[in-house]
């Protein structure tokens, strides 16, 4: 099962890379339209707002995994073994919960977006649910991968980091 996390983790980033390319596509061909008018493709700044949007989401939860997250060192480097680890735990229950809140109306927002057939205001009429899936998609992802840190953290897998995190992050 752990393996199985770990790759699906790291396909939610390489996705996310996915995306950022296609971000980057969307905004040259929007640049390509403007200097030859004869390429101009309508909605190109709204997929590339889409596309962003995916890439932020998805790249959220291999980052956690990869402790890239930025963390307030300057306190908790500074607590005992126990004080740190009971501190790690609380924020990561808070984070669990919030995590899964905004997954919940993630999902909840393109459950609507279906329901209702709402579409995007621009040219290209986008059906809102289709670009809505990454949020809802990486914030699921996200919550899951708060809970595989939260049980390591609980069964001892999670040990505390050594002082070399405060220059990766800060």
């Amino acid at each position: 099962m752990r393996s199985f996390l770990d790759r699906l983790f790291e396909a939610t980033g390489w996705l996310a890379g996915l995306f950022m390319v296609a971000t980057l596509l969307a905004v040259l061909s929007s640049i390509l339209g403007r200097l030859m008018p004869f390429f101009e493709l309508h909605g190109t700044d709204a997929y590339a707002g889409y596309c962003m949007a995916a890439s932020a989401f998805l790249a959220l939860a291999t980052t956690l995994r990869r402790g890239e997250h930025i963390r307030v060192t300057l306190i908790i480097n500074r607590l005992s073994d126990r004080a740190h680890r009971w501190l790690d735990t609380i924020c990561h229950v808070f984070a669990l919960l919030v995590a899964s809140t905004l997954a919940f109306y993630s999902i909840r927002l393109v459950h609507q977006s279906l329901m209702f057939k709402d579409i995007s205001t621009g040219l290209d009429a986008t059906p809102l649910w289709i670009p809505q899936l990454g949020m809802a998609v990486g914030t699921c992802i996200l919550a899951l991968a708060f809970a595989v840190e939260l049980a390591d953290l609980l069964t001892g897998r999670k040990v505390r980091e050594d002082a070399g995190e405060l220059a990766r992050t800060e």
